[in-house]
């Protein structure tokens, strides 16, 4: 039939797409660890708030660009929309930053993991989102996954966990917002990137030399910059613009748990890819066995919350009896997201 091909068809495209914006996340995720990495622990550049200030900045450039040349509508965010997003956003880069330092590199894992309960937390509350069984049981798996393969020593202190509580729940807000920002406002990624880019741009700008002298006890100015360091730091400038477009599309297309659960197979790429440029120090059966574990939840993930009922969001809608003896209605009424 006519209509059940063209149904097909759009589904097919949606996934296309959807597997191409995945695709850009991971690629360009991936790649600004690698460059980071090596401009931070190769040529010393430990500024990393500062970093991400210019990662927006070069971002706003962008979008500016884009708008010149007219591939960006005019949109409208309210000021006070803005200023919660740019509130989260910002303390989430810092919580994570400091969540770092002052953790030990287990506790900072088990803190990232948490996202995803906090993520579904939001959605359950704010969203109406059910989860079935198997959608539950999926996430833990790839929490079991991840932990086991990136856990080891775990240390807790007062202040290092007050910095990761503060850096979860912002991290879990932030990405949760930029949903409901685009779903609210009809807003583009571009559109929402147009918007928040330039104040992330300057509020980081501003405070992240003093944070990230505070952090590492080095001045920014007093950094030698040469060739080989400006020559990695223009190509994270560069790759940011494409993490920071794609985590929007992502989250705009799917919601802020399924963009953390898939999330996760960045973080095995990024040990894979370690374990290749930069030796096998650190690979043992007990990261192979996370990897497969975590790797099998989130395609149990995928199957699951694709499920007529794997997850799906709730809304209350009045019904009334207009025959006599015709069946009652519910007053749930099903939406797939």
């Amino acid at each position: 039939m006519p209509s059940t091909s063209k149904a097909t068809s759009k589904a097919d495209k949606k996934a296309t797409v959807d597997a191409a914006a995945w695709v850009f996340n991971v690629v360009t995720s991936v790649g600004i660890i690698i460059v980071n990495k090596a401009l931070m622990a190769t040529y010393g550049f430990s500024f990393a708030t500062t970093l991400t200030g210019l990662h927006f900045a070069t971002t706003t450039l962008m979008t500016a660009v884009l708008r010149w040349l007219g591939y960006i509508q005019p949109s409208h965010l309210p000021y006070s929309e803005l200023l919660k997003f740019v509130f989260f956003a910002n303390f989430s880069i810092v919580g994570m930053n400091v969540s770092l330092m002052w953790n030990s590199v287990g506790f900072y894992q088990i803190a990232k993991l948490t996202m995803i309960p906090v993520s579904c937390l939001l959605e359950v509350v704010f969203d109406k989102i059910r989860y079935s069984r198997d959608t539950k049981l999926s996430i833990l798996v790839v929490l079991l996954g991840v932990a086991v393969c990136t856990v080891t020593d775990v240390s807790v202190n007062g202040k290092g966990f007050i910095a990761a509580f503060i850096a979860v729940w912002s991290t879990s807000l932030q990405q949760y917002y930029v949903h409901y920002l685009q779903r609210k406002y009809s807003l583009t990624s571009f559109n929402l990137l147009g918007h928040t880019a330039p104040a992330q741009a300057a509020s980081l700008l501003l405070i992240g030399p003093f944070l990230d002298y505070l952090l590492t006890n080095k001045r920014i100015d007093a950094f030698t910059f040469h060739t080989p360091s400006l020559v990695f730091m223009i190509l994270s400038c560069t790759i940011a613009v494409g993490t920071n477009l794609s985590q929007f599309i992502c989250i705009g297309r799917f919601t802020a748990v399924s963009f953390q659960v898939l999330g996760h197979m960045k973080t095995i790429l990024v040990l894979i890819l370690g374990f290749l440029f930069f030796g096998k120090e650190g690979l043992n059966i007990q990261v192979v066995i996370g990897m497969v574990i975590a790797v099998i939840g989130m395609i149990w993930y995928g199957n699951a919350s694709s499920k007529p009922g794997g997850k799906e969001r709730r809304s209350s809608r009045s019904s009334q009896q207009k025959h006599a003896g015709s069946s009652l209605e519910s007053s749930d009424v099903d939406e797939k997201v």
